[in-house]
């Protein structure tokens, strides 16, 4: 596996997961842990940034359904932010992989524990094709 690509798996998966944990009860001991990772890399706290995460996450969770989008946002705004942190400093690679296994482990579900990669291909000629890399719902009008 290319490094690069490594990187970049690895900053998917640490945001995928610090975003999860913004509206759990391990929120705190993830902001702990991340802001720690953080100041040995950059000078910046980065604990004020991921409250104000937090606090957008819950107001779009309790308001008009927007919560989806946001947490969307918030993953691919930090999984960018991880992986720039990685590439600048590849010394931090172990130390998140095994902060990404900590809090994959904390949450004792089966869904928080699978990490990874998928690749999905459907070439279809008549017919449908349905892929999901997790839960699907289908509905159709039956005529």
């Amino acid at each position: 596996m290319e490094p690069s690509f490594d990187v970049t798996v690895l900053a998917s998966a640490a945001a995928a997961r610090l975003i999860d944990l913004l509206t759990t009860d391990g929120w705190t001991a993830a902001r702990a842990a991340v802001a720690s990772l953080w100041r040995r890399g950059h000078p910046e706290l980065v604990e004020a940034e991921l409250t104000e995460a937090r606090a957008e996450l819950l107001q779009a969770e309790a308001s008009d359904g927007g919560g989806p989008e946001i947490r969307t946002l918030l993953v691919a705004e930090w999984q960018a932010r991880i992986a720039r942190l990685l590439a600048t400093h590849p010394d931090l690679i172990d130390e998140m992989r095994e902060l990404v296994g900590e809090l994959l482990r904390g949450t004792g579900t089966a869904e928080g524990q699978t990490v990874g990669v998928l690749h999905q291909e459907a070439h279809v000629t008549d017919g449908d094709a349905y892929l999901a890399g997790r839960d699907i719902s289908i509905t159709k009008d039956r005529e």
